[in-house]
């Protein structure tokens, strides 16, 4: 854990670590997420379609989207 300090710009500096950790350099996009009352920074994925997949598997019941999408007709 590293500590950084928020500037008269409302601005931050991500420690080193950090940066290295996440693999960015200067100019990369990063997502900010406010979460009860924390917030998360995040590379921005270059796709967010491949970011998300299969997150929302095991959270519906069984053959609950083929319902879902039958009763659209």
């Amino acid at each position: 854990m590293t500590e950084a300090t928020l500037s008269s710009k409302n601005q931050i500096v991500i420690p080193r670590e950090a940066r290295q950790a996440l693999g960015i350099k200067p100019g990369d996009k990063l997502l900010v997420v406010v979460r009860a009352g924390k917030v998360l920074v995040l590379e921005k994925p270059k796709s967010f379609a491949d970011a998300t997949r299969g997150m929302a598997r095991g959270t519906y019941p069984k053959d609950y989207l083929k319902k879902e999408r039958q009763s659209w007709r």
